[in-house]
Parts: C-alpha cells; sequence; structure tokens
C-alpha cells in the first residue's frame, strides 16, 4: 500500500497521552502511515472485550493493515509481546489472549518479538504499547518482515472464550463477550451453530431472567420485553425495545449464559 494502515486498539480511554504518543512514534518512524483508531474505549484491562473488539474489526480492512492491539493488565511481566500473522494481516499485542479470536480457527503464523532494534530505548515496564507495540507496526508498515521480528512459536496462549461449551444433552454454557453502546448483550452464541433457535423452544438465562423469543431485530421486541436478536456481529444479542438490557438484567461482559433447548 502506499498509505500503509496501522490500527490502534486499547483500553486506554481518551483522557490521557497514551493513544497519542503512541500515534507520534509509528508516524515518527513511517510518517506514509494512516493511523485509524478502531476503539480506545475497551473497558480497563478487560481482555475478552478487546479481542471482541478487534476480531469484529479487522475483516473490514484491506490486506496487509497492521493492528496493535493494547489491553494489558501484565504488562512488565513475563507475558511475551507477539505478532500474528493471519489473513493477510498483521497483529502485535501480548500475549495474554487478547489476540485469540483473531487466530481461533483461522490458519496463522505466530512469532515471540524479540528483535529489540526495533524497539524505543529504554523500555518501560508500564508502556509496552509506545516502546513495542507502536515501533514494531510502524516497521512493519515500512516493509520489515514478520522474520525480521522474530521466532515462530506455537504455544501462545489459546483462549476459548468465544466459544460456548455443551454441559448435557440439551444445555449449553456461555458468556456475554460485550456490552454495546445501547445496553445489548452480545453473547458467545451464534444462530448459525444453535439453527434449532429458529424452530423449537428454548430458554435463554441471563442474570436472573429468562428469554424465550426470537426476533428479527428491535422493534419486534414489545417495550421492555427481552428477545434474542441475530446482530451485524454474528452473535445472538439479549436486547430489548428502545432500551437497555444490560440495566434490566444488571449483568456486563463475562456474565454467565445459560441455553437449554426444549
Amino acid at each position: 500500500m502506499k498509505r500503509p494502515i496501522v490500527t490502534l486498539t486499547t483500553d486506554f480511554g481518551a483522557r490521557d497521552h497514551f493513544v497519542g504518543v503512541m500515534k507520534g512514534v509509528i508516524l515518527s518512524i513511517q510518517p506514509a502511515a494512516q493511523v485509524v483508531d478502531i476503539t480506545h474505549e475497551v473497558p480497563p484491562f478487560s481482555i475478552r472485550e478487546g479481542a471482541f473488539a478487534i476480531a469484529q474489526a479487522f475483516r473490514y480492512f484491506p490486506k496487509r493493515t497492521v493492528h496493535v492491539v493494547v489491553v494489558d493488565p501484565g504488562v512488565g511481566t513475563a507475558r511475551r509481546p507477539i505478532l500474528i500473522e493471519a489473513e493477510g494481516h498483521y497483529f502485535l499485542g501480548p500475549d495474554n489472549g487478547v489476540l485469540s479470536m483473531v487466530y481461533a480457527g483461522r490458519k496463522h503464523k505466530a512469532r515471540h518479538i524479540t528483535a529489540e532494534k526495533y524497539f524505543l530505548k529504554p523500555v518501560s515496564n508500564t508502556f509496552h504499547g509506545r516502546d513495542i507495540f507502536a515501533p514494531v507496526a510502524a516497521h512493519l508498515a515500512k516493509g520489515v518482515r514478520p522474520a525480521q521480528i522474530g521466532k515462530l512459536i506455537q504455544d501462545h496462549l489459546k483462549t476459548e472464550f468465544a466459544r460456548p461449551v455443551r454441559t448435557g444433552k440439551r444445555y449449553w454454557t456461555g458468556s456475554v463477550l460485550h456490552v454495546d453502546r445501547f445496553g445489548n448483550l452480545i453473547t458467545n452464541f451464534r444462530l448459525e451453530e444453535f439453527p434449532d433457535l429458529r424452530v423449537r423452544p428454548f430458554r435463554m438465562t441471563v442474570g436472573m431472567l429468562t428469554v424465550t423469543r426470537l426476533a428479527s431485530n428491535y422493534q419486534e421486541a414489545e417495550p421492555g420485553e427481552l428477545v434474542l436478536i441475530p446482530g451485524s456481529t454474528g452473535y445472538l444479542e439479549v436486547a430489548t425495545r428502545q432500551g437497555s438490557a444490560a440495566q434490566i438484567l444488571k449483568c456486563g461482559a463475562e456474565s454467565p449464559v445459560e441455553l437449554m433447548i426444549l
């Protein structure tokens, strides 16, 4: 690409200087880069929601885009910085599961980022987004090959929070991956994996309440009624009409979800 793209996904928010500094590092190394913010409003330390955000967004970018994902409660510890190559994209982030929804079920290569000549010095124990991930991303955008960044590894963390677990003949246990701005609870259940929900009665329990109806859009719900909706993400959402299902259920990300198909 004449103007390589680098995306940023973090839990840094907009109040502090962190995001701006990362952009400055990238542009200092590769001035031609287009830096795109996916989101900086991942809840602090929420690896699951960071994983969900990048997994939803990356496929809409051109091949060879470099994606930096920094949700890193273990920064400064023994956890490794890694580079993932998948579907023609590059992903940089900590080896803590935040990239696992990108590489789960996809052919990919994983590398341990060890080429310190591409780091900013000295490397802070608390800001690897600035000192490791941003400069390495910029060098990739400038044409450095992944093999120059680090050696291939096989033991990167494989986190399975994106898939529900079967717990009985008609029972599955899953969780809420994300709560969007409108209070819809995005579960880790996909309608394509549970087609019986279209034709058979079911009960999905979230918090203290149970959802028993599948709707095709938000307007099909009665005011205050909780329904299950196939969302634009591909996952099933617990939602209500012009209201917040999260407030009704008093639930959030990582809340357990139980499904029974009758």
